[in-house]
């Protein structure tokens, strides 16, 4: 059942309450009437039995209203609905015991006040007794309601944690399966990379054309610098063995630079050194990926990388140039998860990822983490 259809239930039932109440309010009123009575005991009892109708939205004054209608005419059980209703919404308030003493005096006292004087003392007393039962039996169903009610809730919020839990376990579950086919994907693409540079330098050996001998050099390099890049990545996911080798941070851009192979321009403007970790590697990880790119997609177009490190920010871009002429050796292979794993690595440290083609015809990555610095730093 949808939230607005529950909420269309919880609004008919308590309808259904109202008019429950009303009515036992008003048949308790008509069976006790005496044909002797005065006007004005018709009038506070009619008043009482009409208010029982508002005791949601205002608890406190129905119980005054219907009070005089218990002690002068004949609206017991308007006041004890009432009071009831007052202790499920206010608890033991100081409203709750003004309501209580004045349905405890209703029942108490005897209208006229003539007749409660020629009462002798064993009817005050007998009086007395069982005005605490009229008033006490509202407290406690108001108060066993209320508890209802927070128990009620509890249960909810518990079933929903457990299953919050669940989802949780079966995320942790995927990650683990999904930590061990990269382990497993990273054994076999090494082989397999691995005899492609031995390969490569093989040749590279025995040709004897310049321009194969520089092709075979330039496949054996880029197979190197994968097989590096690989066991960096799996690194990570072998913590729990033991491996927690040093992650590539922000200080490490020169050098990733340096060897990209293309003209690029770096700038890094702050403090850089005492950056998280996290958000440290997140930012080597962005400019490595939009280097990639600009590499599979816009060889050779000259790149700027720009680094600033504010007080509580750190924002990185990454813009190229457009390409001066386009490859005909056709673009690299790539599965297209490059740029949706930078913005799902963002959002993960509650980060803003952008990537969109800029007004020239080049390219531009923004990227932007909130920083906050340990202490130990």
């Amino acid at each position: 059942m949808s939230s607005a259809a529950r909420g269309w239930v919880e609004r008919y039932r308590q309808w259904a309450f109202d008019v429950a109440a009303v009515a036992i309010a008003a048949l308790d009123v008509w069976l006790r009437v005496v044909p002797e009575a005065e006007t004005y005991n018709y009038v506070l009892s009619a008043v009482a039995v009409v208010a029982v109708a508002l005791r949601r939205r205002f608890p406190f004054l129905v119980v005054l209203i219907t009070a005089p209608g218990f002690l002068a005419g004949w609206a017991q059980l308007a006041a004890m609905i009432a009071l009831g209703t007052l202790a499920r919404r206010r608890l033991l308030s100081t409203q709750t015991f003004i309501g209580a003493g004045l349905v405890w005096f209703s029942r108490f006292f005897t209208w006229p006040p003539s007749e409660f004087v020629e009462l002798d003392w064993k009817t005050h007393v007998h009086n007395a007794i069982y005005g605490c039962l009229v008033a006490g039996m509202p407290i406690a169903i108001g108060l066993l309601a209320h508890a209802r009610e927070e128990l009620s809730a509890r249960i909810a919020e518990l079933a929903a944690s457990r299953e919050r839990e669940r989802m949780l376990h079966s995320h942790a579950v995927r990650a683990d399966e999904r930590a061990r086919l990269a382990r497993e994907m990273h054994d076999v693409v090494s082989h397999q990379v691995s005899l492609i540079a031995m390969q490569a330098g093989a040749l590279r050996m025995a040709a004897e054309d310049p321009n194969a001998r520089r092709v075979a050099g330039t496949i054996r390099t880029l197979s190197t610098r994968t097989l590096d890049e690989l066991r960096q990545l799996v690194s990570v996911l072998r913590t729990t063995s033991g491996d927690d080798s040093p992650q590539p941070r922000v200080e490490d851009l020169p050098q990733l630079v340096a060897t990209a192979g293309f003209p690029i321009s770096l700038a890094v403007h702050g403090e850089v050194a005492s950056l998280p970790a996290p958000v440290s590697g997140a930012v080597y990880r962005t400019v490595q990926e939009a280097l990639t790119n600009v590499r599979k997609h816009a060889a050779g177009a000259p790149t700027g990388v720009l680094v600033v490190v504010d007080r509580d920010e750190l924002r990185a871009e990454i813009r190229n140039d457009p390409p001066h002429h386009r490859q005909e050796t056709g673009t690299l292979p790539g599965g297209g998860h490059g740029l949706m794993g930078l913005r799902e690595r963002a959002a993960l440290l509650n980060g803003d990822f952008a990537a969109a083609p800029t007004e020239d015809g080049g390219y531009l990555v923004r990227v932007t983490f909130p920083v906050t610095r340990s202490l130990d730093t």
